[in-house]
């Protein structure tokens, strides 16, 4: 706590540059342009990464970055509800799943996680990427553990980017051409962010991509 008291003294100091900034914010509202998935992991932080300032992106952070699929049952989703606020509300041109290295929900698919009334709630979200181990094991039964978990890192933006066709809302404006899918790999180590090219089936840096 004291840690965090010392920032946010720090901040309280340097306000006043951000202050006209965040009075406009209020005056006008958000308008965001991009709506970014991504996971809970603390060492991934949305504005650094992307040199953002308030109110460009519009974020949305969960265990492992996953999209549920669409459903007509109104569940306590707050992936599902971001999402639709991002889209429906705020009419945001992008969306980014930026999955990223070292991802412990990742780790955890490939993991015999035992039942326990204190992992309840874990166990049901890491559901969600299943299919995410599946093809994994699928694609190469033989690879190494870190091999497969790289590769089910990359490949689970890939499938949320599938999942968030699922809504009828995100396929209408992804067929008018009024909003852009986009999965992203954030390497930490190497603080190197990765997009998947769909017209060349491969990550590429994104510093080269151009579509």
């Amino acid at each position: 706590m004291r840690e965090l008291k010392k920032g946010y003294l720090e901040f309280k100091k340097s306000f006043k540059e951000y202050q006209e900034l965040f009075k406009e914010l209020i005056e006008k509202g958000q308008h965001p342009k991009s709506f970014f998935i991504t996971c809970s992991d603390s060492r991934i932080v949305p504005h650094l990464i992307t040199n953002s300032k308030p109110g460009d992106l519009f974020v949305s952070r969960n265990i492992g970055n996953f999209v549920p699929p669409f459903s007509k049952e109104a569940e306590f989703s707050s992936a599902a509800s971001a999402l639709e606020y991002a889209v429906e509300v705020l009419n945001v041109e992008n969306i980014i799943v930026c999955s990223h290295s070292d991802c412990g929900a990742i780790a955890s698919l490939f993991k015999d996680i035992k039942p326990s009334i204190s992992n309840i709630n874990i166990r049901k979200w890491l559901s969600l990427g299943e299919e995410v181990k599946e093809k994994t094991i699928k694609d190469m039964p033989k690879a190494p553990l870190d091999e497969k978990k790289e590769y089910a890192q990359k490949i689970s933006a890939i499938f949320q980017i599938k999942n968030l066709l699922t809504y009828p809302f995100v396929e209408e404006r992804v067929k008018k051409n009024t909003l852009k899918l986009y999965a992203w790999y954030y390497n930490i180590e190497e603080g190197e962010i990765l997009v998947y090219s769909f017209k060349d089936k491969r990550y590429i840096p994104l510093e080269e991509f151009d579509e």
